[in-house]
């Protein structure tokens, strides 16, 4: 008696369609030891996924199946050849392309910041007068230390060490809240205190970073008008941006560890839920 047949792919038996052509691919026995030829040349091209040239093995028994193909003739075959050198080619060519694009997208980022903080005709100058190997080299590092210098958080150190050792400081105490007024019954645990450093977003550090030398040069030109050199001009104006705007981060980052301190999760009452439907998270608290 003749052993029966069943496709593990689309569960028919020999009954069901005695003209299917059938093959044993693998070293599987029992009921996935067939299959359809024309199903599994489908199972076969849903795994290679357009790859025809593709490794597939089996579900069950990891054997690989032999697939082969016709012998279409050595045209065929170096036009089989060359695509597969370009599929894999193209990958490590695109990255050479954004890699190239990158950099010299900061060459001209570069050529523009030394024109723009000394000025168009000695900065032209400059360039014209170097080395082209310390340009290729030099003008590419002016974006990735400005974005280097964007990543340093010397606010945050300031910070730290104005919260650790000025806070009886009379004028310190008068500007930033440190202290917090609790009840006896109450205290704030290291765990509750806000951190310092804020998560670190690198769209915003990229921006920032490469605004800087616009806005250094429209400070310059704002406070100090009267300094002659486009150059020193540009630096103090830079200086005064970056000093401003620390000193106001330091006052904001002391003002949400005092909010933090503050916050309070009201009874959920009737006259609490009113208040807050008409303040917002605002509302004043009663006791």
């Amino acid at each position: 008696m003749s052993e029966s047949r069943c496709c593990w792919v689309c569960f028919a038996t020999e009954e069901d369609d005695p003209n299917q052509q059938w093959v044993q691919p693998c070293n599987c026995r029992g009921t996935t030891k067939w299959v359809h030829q024309q199903c599994l040349q489908r199972w076969v091209d849903e795994k290679q996924k357009g790859g025809g040239n593709s490794r597939v093995v089996c579900p069950q028994c990891q054997t690989e199946y032999l697939i082969v193909f016709p012998d279409m003739g050595l045209l065929v075959m170096i036009m089989d050849t060359i695509d597969s050198i370009v599929y894999k080619l193209c990958p490590f060519m695109a990255a050479g392309i954004v890699v190239g694009a990158i950099y010299w997208t900061a060459v001209t980022y570069g050529a523009v910041t030394v024109m723009q903080v000394i000025g168009h005709s000695d900065g032209m100058a400059i360039m014209e007068q170097a080395d082209p190997l310390i340009l290729l080299v030099g003008l590419p590092a002016i974006p990735i230390a400005l974005v280097v210098g964007k990543m340093v958080r010397w606010e945050d150190t300031v910070l730290a060490l104005i919260r650790n050792y000025l806070v009886h400081v009379p004028l310190v105490k008068y500007l930033l809240p440190f202290q917090i007024d609790i009840s006896p019954n109450e205290a704030i645990r290291s765990e509750d205190i806000p951190p310092i450093s804020d998560p670190i977003s690198a769209t915003r550090i990229l921006c920032g970073a490469l605004l800087l030398p616009s806005i250094a040069v429209l400070f310059g030109r704002v406070f100090f008008e009267s300094v002659r050199s486009n150059f020193h001009r540009t630096v103090l104006g830079g200086m005064t941006f970056i000093a401003a705007k620390g000193c106001l981060r330091i006052y904001h980052k002391q003002q949400q560890y005092y909010r933090h301190c503050k916050r309070r999760i009201l009874d959920y009452t009737a006259q609490n839920i009113a208040a807050y439907m008409r303040h917002g998270n605002s509302a004043p608290t009663s006791p």
